[in-house]
């Protein structure tokens, strides 16, 4: 007995000494200290000896499994220490290499576009309104000086939801809920979405305008085409030519479309502006006495003009894009170019 257990405290030393992971010292441990390991099954067996063998040997046992219990833990402190050290150098983080920077979004162009527009207005004076996309037909028609079954409803190819609610053709109807809620002076643009029933390279049935109007005593063309000119200078730049043209348009009276001279060709003729050296942007015009008395207007005392553009063909124009579904794609590769 004497003999097994001091071969056993050899073996259990050089196990532990060996062990080059914690789970191997632990295997060792298990082996040899466990419940059911050697030192165990030789404290059971002591009932067999003599009763003077018994202390003798139970006291050589109890030193054993204490001198291996005290290498255990010196051992595995060391194994814990060389672990660990091992695997901050393999999970070490180089912080002199550069870093890897997340994608983030943009704005849009057409937000871009709209900003820009809404900024130069603003620093004309004019506020910003917003209404419905779902609009009554009164707001959308009506009292547009469009009733029933005005041949002007055709060239709006509407989208209607029920008889009297329609998917808002224009921004217009925000100008009447405007006067409707305001007295004059009224000085207000409109950006939002708006649909159409049409599809091609230069229409989409969801596309974005902005109205903007102004209302006041003794408000003339000129006026008009004071606002529009210095719109015109500040957005595509100083020197860019300016003409209106004669037109017709249900809510104003006189009309005029603006046109300004092509942005690709600078007025030279180019397949974009079909040869002519003009590009059409928006129409305007002086506000018809009708939607005057729509809103309980007085059209002697008060007049105004009104105007509204496409934004996808001012971000056209401004880009140089030449198909407009460019825009509702949502294309990486030319988004990213904004």
């Amino acid at each position: 007995m004497k003999e097994r257990l001091e071969g056993l405290l050899g073996e259990g030393r050089n196990a532990l000494l060996e062990a080059g992971s914690m789970s191997e010292l632990q295997d060792a441990k298990v082996r040899f200290l466990g419940k059911k390991g050697v030192m165990t099954s030789i404290m059971k067996g002591m009932g067999q000896l003599s009763s003077e063998e018994r202390p003798i040997l139970g006291a050589l046992a109890n030193r054993i499994k204490e001198e291996l219990e005290s290498l255990y833990e010196e051992r595995a402190e060391s194994v814990r220490a060389a672990e660990l050290e091992h695997r901050l150098a393999s999970e070490r983080v180089d912080v002199t290499l550069p870093g890897r920077r997340h994608a983030i979004g943009s704005k849009h162009p057409i937000t871009l576009v709209t900003e820009e527009i809404n900024g130069i207005f603003s620093s004309l004076g004019f506020g910003v309104a917003e209404g419905p996309e779902i609009e009554m037909d009164f707001y959308n028609f009506a009292a547009l000086n469009m009733p029933k079954n005005h041949p002007a409803r055709d060239m709006q190819d509407t989208f209607y939801v029920t008889e009297d609610v329609v998917l808002r053709t224009h921004t217009s109807p925000v100008q009447i809920r405007t006067m409707l809620k305001q007295a004059p002076p009224v000085r207000v643009i409109a950006p939002g979405t708006v649909y159409r029933r049409d599809s091609d390279l230069t229409h989409t049935p969801m596309f974005h305008q902005i109205e903007g109007f102004l209302v006041d005593r003794d408000i003339t063309f000129g006026d008009l085409k004071g606002v529009l000119t210095t719109f015109i200078s500040q957005f595509f730049g100083k020197g860019t030519g300016v003409r209106f043209r004669p037109s017709f348009f249900p809510f104003t009276e006189p009309s005029a479309e603006v046109d300004i001279q092509c942005v690709i060709c600078a007025g030279a003729g180019c397949r974009v502006c079909k040869n002519s050296g003009w590009l059409e942007i928006l129409g305007s015009g002086m506000i018809d006495p009708e939607v005057f008395k729509a809103v309980n207007y007085d059209h002697e005392k008060y007049s105004g003009f009104a105007f509204g553009m496409g934004i996808e063909r001012i971000a056209m124009l401004k880009y140089g894009v030449n198909d407009l579904r460019l825009f509702f794609e949502n294309d990486l590769r030319f988004l990213h170019q904004f």
